[in-house]
C-alpha cells in the first residue's frame, strides 16, 4: 500500500536497516566527495583529530537518506523535502560500523498553497551496532495527500536567523595557509563551479536516494519538480568535494613555502540546510563559503570552532543551496 500524508502520524515511528558500512565504502566515498586525511588513510588517520579511520559526515547522512528512501520514500507519495533544520554528527562512524535509522513524525500538517499536498516533520536517529546515536537529523517532507482537503492557513516564513551578513566579497586567498586566530569574519571563498550531468545525478541516486525524480527522467517529468535533478544530498557532498580541494591547494601552497599546514578536524553538524531550487541536470552550481564566526576550544587545547555560512548558486544567478556549518579547525600553534 502507497504511503500517503495521512498515513504518518505525529508520533509514529520507524526502524530501518541495518546496513554495514565496510573500510572499502568509506575510502571510496571520502576519496570521491570528502578525502580529508581522517577518512582515506588509516595511517595518517592516527594522527588527525580523532586518531582512527572514520566515515565522512556525509556518508552517514547519505546512508541514512538509503534507508529513509527504501523504507518509506519509495512507495509513497513523497515529493522532495525543502531543507534540513538540523543535523548533529554525535561519534565517528568506524569500519565494521552496522548502522539504523530510527525515525519518528513529530508533526503534520497540510500544505497552505496545495490541497494536494501536505507536509511531514522527521526525526531521525542513526544508531551504530552498540545502540549508540551516531547522528541525528530533522527535516519536513512534502507528500501528496489521498484525498484533497480544505487549505490550512499558511504558517508566517520562519526570519532569517540573526547574526553576520553573508554577501561578503573579500576573498580568502588559497596559499594563506590561516590558522583559526588568522580567519576573519565575512571573509568569502570561492570554492569553484561543477556541472552536473544526468549521468552523475543518477548514480548517485541509485547509491543514497534512489526516488523517481533523481532516478527516472521520464517519472521525473512527470513530478512536482518537473524533470531529473540531484540529489539535495548530492548538492551537498559536491560543497564538500570543493571545500575538501580549495583545503588541498591551500595546503600544497603552504608546504611549498616551507610551512607546516594548518590542519583540520571534523564537524560536529550543521543547521538551516536549505534545498531553494532543484539542481538539473546540465545545472552549473558555483559555490562560495562564508566565515561568520569562532571560537576557541575549551575542551581540545590547541584547537578551535569556525562558523560559516555557505551558498551555492545556478548559471542564473539563482540560489539553490545554503547551511550554516561548523568545523573544529586548528589555532596557531604558541612558539
Amino acid at each position: 500500500m502507497t504511503t500517503t500524508f495521512e498515513d504518518l502520524r505525529p508520533g509514529t515511528t520507524f526502524t530501518f536497516g541495518p546496513i554495514a558500512v565496510s573500510k572499502e565504502e568509506i575510502v571510496a566515498f571520502a576519496r570521491e566527495y570528502d578525502p580529508q586525511p581522517f577518512h582515506v588513510d588509516e595511517v595518517a588517520a592516527r594522527d588527525s583529530f580523532i586518531g582512527t579511520l572514520i566515515a565522512s559526515g556525509w556518508h552517514t547522512a547519505s546512508l541514512n537518506m538509503r534507508l529513509f528512501a527504501e523504507g518509506i520514500l519509495l512507495d509513497s507519495t513523497g515529493m522532495g523535502a525543502p531543507g534540513v533544520e538540523e543535523l548533529k554528527w554525535l561519534k565517528p562512524v568506524k569500519p565494521g560500523d552496522s548502522l539504523r535509522s530510527r525515525v519518528t513524525v513529530t508533526d503534520s500538517r497540510p500544505s497552505g498553497s496545495r490541497p494536494t499536498l501536505g507536509l511531514v516533520q522527521f526525526a531521525f536517529e542513526v544508531l551504530n551496532q552498540q545502540d549508540e546515536p551516531v547522528m541525528t537529523q530533522s527535516n519536513w517532507v512534502l507528500f501528496g495527500r489521498r484525498e484533497p482537503g480544505p487549505d490550512a492557513p499558511a504558517k508566517p516564513a520562519a526570519p532569517k536567523p540573526a547574526g553576520a551578513d553573508h554577501s561578503g566579497t573579500g576573498l580568502v586567498r588559497a596559499t594563506s595557509n590561516p590558522y583559526l586566530d588568522d580567519l576573519v569574519a565575512g571573509e568569502t571563498t570561492v570554492l569553484g563551479s561543477y556541472t552536473f550531468t544526468a549521468e552523475e545525478i543518477v548514480r548517485f541516486a541509485r547509491a543514497f536516494d534512489p526516488q523517481r525524480f533523481h532516478v527516472d527522467p521520464v517519472a521525473a517529468q512527470e513530478s512536482l519538480l518537473g524533470g531529473l535533478c540531484a540529489s539535495g544530498w548530492h548538492t551537498a557532498c559536491i560543497w564538500m568535494q570543493h571545500l575538501a580541494a580549495h583545503r588541498d591547494e591551500t595546503r600544497t601552497q603552504a608546504l611549498a613555502r616551507g610551512q607546516r599546514p594548518a590542519r583540520l578536524g571534523p564537524s560536529p553538524g550543521f543547521t538551516n540546510m536549505r534545498w531553494l531550487k532543484p539542481v538539473y541536470a546540465g545545472d552549473t552550481i558555483t559555490y562560495r563559503t562564508t566565515l561568520t564566526n569562532k571560537r576557541a576550544s575549551a575542551s581540545r587545547p590547541g584547537w578551535g570552532l569556525a562558523f560559516h555560512h555557505n551558498t551555492a548558486v545556478n548559471q542564473k544567478g539563482e540560489e539553490v543551496f545554503a547551511f550554516d556549518g561548523m568545523v573544529f579547525w586548528e589555532r596557531r600553534p604558541e612558539r
